[in-house]
């Protein structure tokens, strides 16, 4: 997608009366007709300054970037938000997904409240609670035996088949737009400049080149004075075909099969932007780093812990490679980091459940519950 910068006049003191949401940013977003503009009042989220956190991590400054708050309690909401505005614009009569969990219910919810139909493609043992919610919606689930890749696959051929605008396939160049809105808003929230480092989790890939699509905006704008941001793409590391690509030096990503992790939301083994994200993360001088399942469900229950964020396990793989990344020295504790939490953690609540202590039953005595609290 391809904007003249040059046409576009805002400033830094344009933005003081316009809307708490993504759409504040409307001149860098690809929809022209404001009449077609769907908005559930996604994005302009928080940036919460971690100072617990940070001091558990021995870490001099750290922000979460706090995407749970968003209408469906995912990042989605941001290129659902687009994508389903322009697939109007376009004049489509329908529009869907191919996902893992989160854009269904995303594009499911931008579709109710735009009055027309969705369809979305999940594997079948996607989490029940991401189901749900799209459904509930009233969206057409069509759980696919199978790998997200293979969903994705026969999304794709029915784009081909029906009138269907298929957000992240058909009218994928508009629908990635949406998410740099959270590279605008962390330069906005830290006082218009660019943060030190980013840590980003990766699926596709898409989100990692977006954010970074974005800072480069704000930076020929003028909005920011520099772009000095180092980018850390995360993944699980039972799904983590960038990350392998960026340590063995390569510059193809060979596709995981079968991926195995906990974090199914990022369960991509065939990553449709992962050479561009290889490509974003060695210009901007990052890393690449996975996290294992422990660590990631740790990294959930630490935040939580220190800061009251509830994250999805995407939101645990970031926190845990930034620890990674502390511990080896690559990311220096005197430096500044935000951390992209892009879904609550009431979404996958089967997966957590499982590292939750059982509740312990006592009758409704003081004797009783002094044998509990100790």
């Amino acid at each position: 997608m391809v904007y003249n910068l040059d046409s576009v006049n805002i400033s830094k003191r344009s933005f003081s009366k316009r809307p708490k949401s993504l759409w504040r940013y409307r001149e860098l977003l690809p929809v022209e007709d404001e009449r077609r503009v769907v908005d559930l009042g996604a994005g302009f989220t928080t940036l919460h300054e971690c100072k617990r956190l940070a001091k558990a991590l021995n870490l001099k400054r750290l922000y979460v970037k706090d995407d749970t708050v968003n209408p469906t309690n995912s990042f989605k909401d941001r290129p659902a938000a687009v994508a389903v505005s322009k697939a109007l614009e376009f004049g489509f009569k329908a529009v869907g997904c191919a996902s893992t969990g989160n854009l269904a219910a995303a594009t499911a919810a931008h579709a109710a409240k735009a009055g027309i139909p969705c369809y979305v493609f999940v594997p079948s043992n996607t989490e029940t609670n991401k189901v749900l919610q799209a459904a509930t919606y009233g969206a057409k689930i069509i759980a696919v035996k199978g790998t997200y890749d293979e969903a994705n696959r026969l999304a794709a051929q029915a784009s081909d088949e029906y009138d269907w605008a298929l957000v992240n396939i058909n009218i994928r160049p508009y629908y990635t737009e949406g998410s740099k809105t959270l590279a605008y808003e962390v330069c906005e929230q830290l006082g218009w400049r660019a943060p030190e480092n980013i840590v980003i989790p990766m699926g596709s890939g898409a989100l990692l080149c977006a954010i970074w699509r974005g800072l480069n905006q704000f930076r020929e704008l003028d909005l920011i004075d520099g772009l000095e941001t180092r980018v850390v793409g995360a993944q699980p590391k039972g799904c983590s075909p960038i990350v392998s690509a960026f340590k063995s030096n390569s510059e193809d990503v060979t596709p995981v099969e079968r991926p195995e992790t906990v974090t199914k939301s990022l369960a991509i083994g065939d990553p449709g932007d992962g050479i561009y994200a290889l490509k974003v993360i060695r210009e901007s001088r990052g890393f690449a780093e996975y996290a294992t399942d422990e660590e990631i469900l740790e990294g959930i229950k630490l935040l939580a812990k220190t800061e009251g964020i509830f994250a999805e396990p995407a939101g645990g793989v970031t926190i845990a490679v930034l620890k990674r990344l502390i511990d080896s020295g690559e990311v220096p504790r005197d430096e500044e980091v935000v951390c992209c939490v892009t879904g609550s953690g009431f979404k996958s609540s089967e997966t957590i459940l499982e590292t939750v202590p059982k509740l312990v039953e006592i009758e409704p005595t003081v004797e009783e519950l002094k044998k509990v609290i100790g």
